[in-house]
C-alpha cells in the first residue's frame, strides 16, 4: 500500500486501477477504506499493493450550503407556514464521521427548494432540533402549540419531522388539534436535504401543494413510490413507517390513502375527508394528556411481571400489542393475574394487533372473552402508536373507566376505519 500511514478524519487522494478518488477518510478496516466523496456518498474501497495512498494537506470540503434567495409576497397566493422539528429533513451530513445530524432551519429547507414559491407565500420558522427517537410527550406539546398560532393567519401549516416517530406525533397532533379548518401536513426525508439524492425536494412540494387545498385534517405526505411520480396523502392517525429507508415509507394502515399530489400540482382524491365548509365550530387547541402510559409488546415467554412494572410506578394506562385478534399468554407462564390486578387498580388498559392491519375481536377465541370480562378495552383497528397517543389524550380529560372506554371507542380524528377491504392491505 502506498503512500504515508492515513486514519479516519484525513483527507487522501486514493488511486487503483486507473482510478482515482479523493475525500475523507471515515473508518479504516484491515484491508478496506471508506471513504467520503465531495458528493456526499461514501465508498469502499479495497486496498492491496498496488492502491495508492496520498495524504493531502489544505483540502477542505464545505458543508452543502443552500442558495440564498429574497421570498417576496404574492397577494395572489395563499400563505402557508414551514415549522421545522428536526429530523432527516432538516438534516446535513457531517463529512468527518459520515454520519448525519439536525441542523437544517426551515428557511434553509425553503432555500434548497425555491419552487415552493409557485405554489405559496411561504413563512417558515424552526421549532425543534431534534431527531425524532428523542422526542418526548412535552415535544408534542410544543409543536401542536406552534401549529395553532400559526394557523390563526396561514392557511395551511407544514411540519418538517424525523420519520421514526412520525406517525406518534401525526396522530397526537389530531387529537389535541380540534375543530381543525385548515390543511395542518407533516413531512419528512429519508435522505438529509443537502444529499443530490435527497426526496425532500419532492415532499416538501407535494405538502406544499397539499397545505393549499380544501381540506381540514392533519395528514401525512410524502413519495408514494421509491420513484419521483407522485406523494401520498395519509391520514394523520391511520399511517405508519413501513420501511426502514425506502423513500415510499409511510403507506395507509387498514385504509386507503386521501389522495395523490404530484409535483406538477395535480391532485387526486381517493377517499372520504374532511373539507373546511363541513366545520362548523371554532378550532381550539386541547393539549391536556397523561403522560404515565405505556405500550406492552406481547411475545412468547414474556415475564407477566412487566404489567407489575407499570402498575407499581403509578401508570394510568397500559396499551397492549397483543398477538392476532388480540391475544396475550395465558398458558404456563400467563398474564391475566397481572392484567387483572393493573385494572383492579384502576388502570387501562387496551388492546391492540402487533400484525398491524385487521383489527381485534374478543369473541373468536375463548381467552380474549376472558381478557375482555376483565375490563380490556379491544380497541378495533387502532394502530398501536395511535392507541397510545389517543389513551394519553383521554386519560388527560378524565380517569373515569366507563368515560375513558366510550372516548377510546369513539371516532374523533379518523381513526377509525368500520369497513375493512381486503385491496387496503399492503397498499
Amino acid at each position: 500500500m502506498g503512500g504515508k500511514s492515513v486514519r479516519t478524519g484525513d483527507f487522501v487522494v486514493i488511486e487503483k486501477n486507473n482510478n482515482q478518488w479523493k475525500g475523507i477518510i471515515i473508518q479504516v478496516g484491515r484491508n478496506l477504506i471508506t471513504l467520503k466523496l465531495k458528493s456526499g456518498y461514501n465508498i469502499g474501497i479495497r486496498v492491496d499493493n498496488k492502491t495508492k495512498i496520498e495524504k493531502t494537506i489544505g483540502e477542505k470540503i464545505e458543508k452543502h450550503k443552500p442558495v440564498k434567495f429574497e421570498l417576496k409576497f404574492d397577494k395572489t397566493k395563499p400563505l402557508v407556514s414551514i415549522l421545522s422539528a428536526g429530523g432527516t429533513i432538516a438534516s446535513s451530513i457531517d463529512y468527518k464521521t459520515g454520519a448525519i445530524s439536525s441542523s437544517y432551519p426551515a428557511e434553509q429547507l425553503v432555500n434548497t427548494v425555491p419552487e415552493l414559491v409557485n405554489f405559496a407565500n411561504i413563512k417558515t420558522e424552526k421549532i425543534l432540533e431534534e431527531m425524532s427517537e428523542n422526542l418526548i410527550p412535552k415535544d408534542w406539546k410544543k409543536i401542536a402549540n406552534s401549529v395553532f398560532k400559526e394557523l390563526k393567519e396561514s392557511e395551511g401549516v407544514i411540519i418538517t419531522h424525523g420519520t421514526d416517530t412520525l406517525s406518534y406525533t401525526s396522530s397526537m397532533l389530531s387529537f389535541m388539534l380540534r375543530n381543525l379548518n385548515k390543511p395542518v401536513v407533516v413531512t419528512f426525508a429519508q435522505k438529509s436535504s443537502d444529499r443530490g439524492s435527497s426526496d425532500a425536494s419532492m415532499n416538501l412540494i407535494c405538502s406544499t401543494i397539499t397545505a393549499t387545498k380544501n381540506l381540514a385534517e392533519v395528514v401525512v405526505v410524502g413519495h408514494g413510490t421509491v420513484s419521483d411520480d407522485y406523494c401520498l396523502i395519509n391520514r394523520g392517525t391511520k399511517v405508519r413507517k413501513m420501511h426502514s429507508s425506502q423513500r415510499n415509507t409511510f403507506r395507509p394502515i387498514n385504509t386507503y390513502p386521501i389522495g395523490k399530489v404530484y409535483p406538477s400540482e395535480k391532485v387526486e382524491f381517493l377517499s372520504k375527508y374532511r373539507k373546511k365548509e363541513e366545520v362548523k365550530e371554532e378550532p381550539y387547541l386541547d393539549d391536556k394528556i397523561e403522560e404515565k402510559v405505556a405500550i406492552i409488546k406481547v411475545y412468547p415467554g414474556i415475564n407477566p411481571e412487566i404489567v407489575d412494572f407499570y402498575v407499581d410506578k403509578g401508570y394510568k394506562g397500559l396499551i397492549l400489542e397483543g398477538t392476532g385478534l388480540g391475544h396475550v399468554n395465558t398458558g404456563e407462564i400467563s398474564m391475566l393475574p397481572q392484567i387483572k390486578r393493573a385494572i383492579e387498580q384502576g388502570v387501562i388498559v387496551g388492546m391492540t394487533t402487533q400484525t398491524i392491519y385487521g383489527r381485534v375481536n374478543p369473541y373468536i377465541y375463548s381467552p380474549a372473552r376472558v381478557l375482555s370480562n376483565l375490563g380490556v378495552i379491544y380497541l378495533e383497528d387502532l394502530l398501536p402508536e395511535t392507541a397510545y397517543t389517543k389513551l394519553m389524550w383521554v386519560l388527560g380529560h378524565t380517569q373515569n373507566k366507563e368515560e375513558v372506554k366510550e372516548m377510546m371507542l369513539k371516532d374523533v380524528a379518523g381513526e377509525f376505519n368500520k369497513r375493512l377491504q381486503p385491496n387496503q392491505f399492503l397498499y
